[in-house]
């Protein structure tokens, strides 16, 4: 199965990075009870932390680099899009190349944090729908509620629905918060438009 590239704002992996890892984090507090053991007391979870590293390869290995460090350096989250995990809005809070005695090789690792925008902690069931997502059945376009709402036939891909629209795929995946990871839509599924 060939996966879609990765991509961070507006700089999308050539190939995608090695190893991917999600870090979650919960955050405890010990309290001592005097005279007694202890209590934890639990103080939610924290950001995550999405890390990885990989190889840019061949004559414009530095050159990529040169244009993910670009990126780096760019203020504000944006939106991180890998191609099996779910999107998050995220912080490139890291950046690192391992210097190799090589021209057409870089060595790179990379963190990203998640930035929490009051997204919807409750994982919903593969296939379903969001009560978001517009009513109607059938193919084509629907007016539900307000905007405009395509309905995904076999075969579509939201990068496919964007172009079909006259939008960018970050624009797109900006009108639907309910779509968490945009490389899984479903034959069926309301995709808003405008």
């Amino acid at each position: 199965m060939r996966l879609s590239p990765m991509r961070y704002k507006d700089f999308v992996w050539p190939h995608n990075p090695r190893t991917y890892v999600i870090e979650y984090e919960r955050v405890m507090a010990v309290n001592k009870v005097p005279y007694g053991r202890y209590q934890l007391q639990d103080l939610g979870p924290t950001r995550r932390i999405l890390r990885g590293e990989g190889e840019f390869v061949g004559e414009d290995a530095y050159r990529t680099f040169q244009s993910l460090a670009t990126v780096f350096y760019q203020e504000g989250p944006g939106l991180l899009v890998h191609p099996v995990w779910q999107c998050a809005n995220a912080y490139f809070v890291e950046l690192s190349l391992a210097q190799e005695p090589r021209a057409d090789y870089v060595r790179y690792t990379f963190t990203f944090w998640e930035s929490y925008d009051d997204y919807v902690e409750r994982l919903t069931p593969v296939g379903g729908t969001s009560a978001s997502a517009g009513g109607g059945t059938g193919t084509g376009n629907n007016t539900a509620g307000t905007g405009t709402w395509h309905t995904v036939r076999r075969g579509e891909s939201l990068w496919a629905i964007a172009r079909q629209y006259g939008l960018s795929l970050g624009a797109l995946i900006a009108l639907n918060p309910q779509i968490k990871n945009p490389n899984l839509i479903y034959v069926g599924q309301k995709v808003r438009v405008a």
